[in-house]
């Protein structure tokens, strides 16, 4: 009986090559972050020794201190997701179905405002809202009592504004795919107005709200930031994973591992609950005739736009409260009358580093998640197979991973030998293209699938090898594609906070660190300096992404 022989051509190398690195970079870490869940340490003579137990999830579930953290993480984040529906649906709608004046510039402060770390958002609106905020002093001296910025409602508040846009943008996308011949036809059965748009418009869009409302679910329940700078008392799960992991008093990394994998289990199932419901509940549509948007006139087309320019204005004021903070005079770290340059002169004393860090690991991250987003792309589409469908699964799942739970399934799995890497720069780029590399697979893939294999089973057939052939032809072809996506990853790394805090040290941190670092100092002018220059490179790269993709549309 002979057995058939494995047939090593180029792409055979490289899926094998693609498997090493994510078993080494990810299934790894995440399989030894689970099994730390399942351990403890006790001493023995002297001597700390891990033992396998129950022990960490019977202390999560049977403690009302940290299961109130998961209910509170779930209270917030469905809330948030809720408020961005009420707010993006409608935004969405007047955007397709009227012509609003200045239509343009309000898109590109939405997506400015979207892609824009949460952070920075929850740092200016304490310089607005704060104990010491701008707007609450201003309201005192009138003896009116501001609500607070902190717990709750601040975080509401900020998140809501910050990722509502996604609502916006995906259904926007998905209104345009409508044909008017449904709308016409409903009408003419006597269907109009509110009753229309329930239902007619909404159940053919709904697929695409759901699959929006998992991007803020995701975003809202992983992010760090805004929870550390405005929670104060509010415990989430993000905050209290990193209070655990990092702590130096009563810190545990086998508990932490065990809050890590309740917050990846939580998404997982929430990720696969929308796959499902979009799989069984998606329409397939032609736009032959699309909407075309009418003149909004009267009151109604005075509330309309009224409602637009309060979003686009609410949603602008922590990219302006940055960049007006950032010049304002600063004495012993606090505010004071005037301007000064004070604070940009104290970072480039300070925070050089970290400005140069962040450039130099996010562009070798880029490049890498370019040549990886490529390659997998290719193995996905060209070359099908159970294999390369489970690489494409694999690559896209750190999309619903928590960036702080990726930090620290790293730091467990590199801590010690015989990889040792925790500290490194080298770790802090794992993190970065691991966790970001979607936007590029997703562009990668879809350009692809515009490109006839021809042209290369051309140049294979005039004699070049199948690698020549794909970085000759296919790989130039996929180019412009494949950057759109590339700059929009480039944008969500330089912002990349949750999952940097958990593996920086003082020679590896990075811009969205340092900044809050220094909101956690209440030095507020250094934080604004460095912001505003995350912000300005944020803009400058989607500038970019606009000329470069032709496109206005900020979507996966």
């Amino acid at each position: 009986m002979s057995r058939k022989k494995i047939k090593w051509d180029f792409w055979s190398i490289v899926t094998l090559i693609i498997i090493a690195l994510f078993v080494i970079c990810l299934i790894y870490p995440l399989l030894n972050l689970f099994l730390s869940g399942f351990q403890e340490t006790s001493r023995v003579d002297g001597v700390d020794i891990s033992v396998w137990s129950l022990s960490n999830y019977v202390k999560f579930f049977s403690k009302k201190y940290y299961t109130e953290a998961l209910l509170n993480s779930f209270k917030l984040t469905f809330s948030v997701t809720a408020l961005a529906i009420v707010i993006g649906v409608p935004l969405a709608y007047f955007m397709s179905f009227y012509k609003i004046k200045g239509r343009g510039i309000l898109e590109i402060l939405f997506i400015i405002s979207m892609m824009s770390p949460n952070f920075i958002g929850a740092y200016s609106w304490i310089l607005l809202l704060g104990r010491s905020g701008s707007v609450t002093k201003f309201f005192s001296s009138m003896g009116i009592d501001m609500p607070s910025i902190y717990g709750f409602g601040g975080m509401l508040l900020v998140f809501t504004l910050k990722l509502y846009p996604f609502i916006y943008m995906y259904v926007s996308g998905a209104l345009k795919k409508i044909d008017v011949a449904l709308s016409e036809a409903a009408e003419s059965l006597g269907c109009g107005g509110l009753k229309k748009v329930f239902t007619v418009i909404m159940p053919l869009v709904t697929p695409t709200l759901v699959a929006a409302a998992l991007l803020v679910f995701m975003n809202c329940m992983a992010d760090f930031g805004t929870p550390a700078l405005i929670g104060e008392g509010y415990r989430v799960m993000p905050t209290l994973v990193y209070s655990e992991f990092v702590g130096e008093t009563g810190g545990s990394a086998n508990f932490a591992a065990c809050m890590a994998t309740i917050m990846v289990t939580v998404t997982t199932v929430i990720f696969l609950l929308q796959k499902w419901y979009v799989n069984t509940k998606s329409f397939a549509m032609s736009s032959i005739r699309p909407i075309q948007p009418k003149k909004a006139e009267g009151i109604k087309g005075i509330l309309i736009h009224l409602y637009i320019y309060l979003l686009a204005a609410l949603s602008i004021i922590p990219q302006c409260m940055v960049i007006y903070t950032s010049f304002k005079a600063t004495k012993m770290q606090v505010f004071v009358e005037g301007y000064s340059l004070e604070s940009y002169r104290k970072i480039l004393e300070t925070a050089v580093s970290s400005i140069k860090n962040t450039y130099l690991y996010c562009f070798i991250a880029i490049l890498a998640i370019i040549v990886l987003g490529m390659l997998i792309a290719y193995l996905s589409v060209r070359r099908k197979s159970r294999i390369t469908n489970l690489i494409d699964t694999i690559a896209m799942f750190p999309y619903i991973v928590p960036g702080s739970v990726l930090g620290i399934t790293l730091m467990i799995a590199f801590n010690k030998p015989p990889v040792m890497l925790a500290g490194t720069a080298v770790i802090m780029i794992i993190s970065l293209v691991i966790r970001r590399m979607a936007y590029t697979l997703r562009s990668s893939s879809a350009i692809l699938y515009q490109i006839s294999p021809s042209m290369e089973e051309a140049a294979i057939s005039l004699g070049d090898p199948p690698a020549n052939a794909f970085v000759k032809v296919t790989a130039k072809m996929m180019l412009p594609g494949v950057l759109s996506g590339a700059i929009l990853s480039w944008i969500t790394l330089i912002n990349e906070l949750s999952s940097s805090v958990m593996l920086y040290t003082a020679n590896t941190r990075t811009m969205s660190v340092a900044i809050y670092n220094e909101v956690i100092r209440a030095s507020y002018g250094t934080a604004a300096a460095l912001a505003t220059i995350l912000t300005a490179t944020t803009v400058v790269s989607l500038l970019i992404f606009f000329k470069v993709s032709g496109s206005k549309d900020v979507t996966m």
